[in-house]
């Protein structure tokens, strides 16, 4: 056994399903510090704050942080110094300002690449993997098949998310905070306004006065954190069974290729030790008092210890990718006027399905 068939039995049918670490977190303050999860905006059915879920029996789950966020967090290493020879530096440069592709949060399918030179290439590389070959794509954006992509405004095209990591609170005790500012002159008494605007801005925190500083602001029952009693625990797998229907065109060596490459680079996201500053207030470090799970799952659902440490994923990962053949180092430009046609056409596109959507329903309450 070479280095490079070393995880070959992970590409077989027979081998594991997934890979799954089970780390227990906690904050640095103890296991019973107050951490503060992630907050979102108000939606159908939601009002916002954090997204804690509770059962019939009272039980709750808190998000601290999602799928999407996590592998917002992971994807970036490959920029690092360390991993930066496994993959294509590919950036896009809109006047003075360069992103890498690795920082878009759409990935390949972002609006940034999408309206970029690499426009026609990446279409041509979505409707590769349309037509079963993943290739083209992993020469330009590898991560995107490890962290998932979907080409929604064009091609339809979907690969699935194969590193997906979350981190979640049970039994949370949910705390609120206040906080006040007070200005440290009274501009009302210096004549900035008067005596009646300091009291229309304190009195409803939106007046100018208030949106700059110049009055005393009372900030109530905010968001203060939550207690997890039943702990934290970070969950993350890789799903090798979505990794194997990956292909490439031409021979089973190419398709092999391909699969080694990618389990490399998800192997070294998988095993990698993201920061512990999650966000302000929530830094998180591993509870030295449970005992982390790292097992290979199988599809008769046992499971066996793993013991792939980042060194092995990252010895692996460098063979794979020598042997498959990392992508060209590409510094494009943004594209102005494609973007501008891009939000022309997806206007167009919005005011035709509203008018077959006005014409079927006129058409179905004419039925009635």
């Amino acid at each position: 056994m070479t280095e490079l068939t070393r995880f070959d039995d992970y590409l077989n049918d027979e081998g594991p399903a997934a890979l799954v670490i089970r780390e227990h977190l906690m904050p640095v303050e103890g296991e019973d510090g107050v951490l503060f999860p992630a907050t979102f905006a108000p939606s159908k059915g939601f009002h916002s704050g954090y997204n804690i879920d509770t059962d019939a029996t009272g039980k709750n789950v808190c998000l601290i942080d999602s799928v999407g966020s996590q592998a917002n967090r992971i994807e970036p290493i490959f920029m690092q110094q360390k991993y930066a020879h496994l993959v294509p530096r590919v950036v896009v440069k809109a006047g003075d300002k360069e992103v890498n592709i690795l920082e878009a949060g759409h990935r390949a399918g972002d609006a940034l690449v999408r309206c970029s030179e690499l426009q026609q290439e990446l279409q041509q590389a979505f409707k590769a993997v349309l037509d079963g070959n993943a290739e083209p794509l992993a020469k330009i954006a590898p991560t995107s098949l490890v962290f998932g992509v979907w080409d929604s405004r064009d091609t339809q095209a979907k690969l699935p998310r194969l590193v997906a990591s979350t981190i979640r609170a049970f039994n949370v005790r949910k705390l609120t905070r206040g906080a006040v500012y007070t200005p440290p002159l009274d501009y009302a008494a210096l004549e900035v306004f008067s005596e009646e605007e300091k009291a229309k801005a304190e009195d409803d925190g939106k007046s100018p006065p208030a949106k700059r500083g110049f009055v005393q602001i009372i900030a109530p029952a905010s968001h203060g954190g939550v207690i997890a009693d039943g702990g934290i625990r970070r969950d993350a797998t890789l799903g090798l069974a979505a990794l194997r229907p990956l292909q490439a065109a031409g021979d089973r060596e190419s398709t092999l290729a391909l699969q080694r490459y990618i389990l490399g680079l998800s192997l070294v996201a998988l095993t990698t030790n993201t920061s512990s500053y999650i966000r302000q207030g929530c830094m998180l470090v591993l509870n030295p008092n449970e005992p982390r799970e790292f097992a290979e799952v199988y599809p008769d659902g046992r499971r066996l210890p793993c013991s792939v440490t980042q060194d092995d994923a990252l010895e692996f990962a460098t063979e794979a990718a020598h042997a498959f053949g990392v992508g060209d180092e590409r510094v494009v430009d943004f594209g102005k006027e494609r973007a501008k046609r891009d939000v022309k056409e997806s206007a167009k596109k919005g005011s035709k399905s509203k008018k077959s959507t006005d014409s079927n329903n006129k058409g179905a309450a004419e039925d009635e």
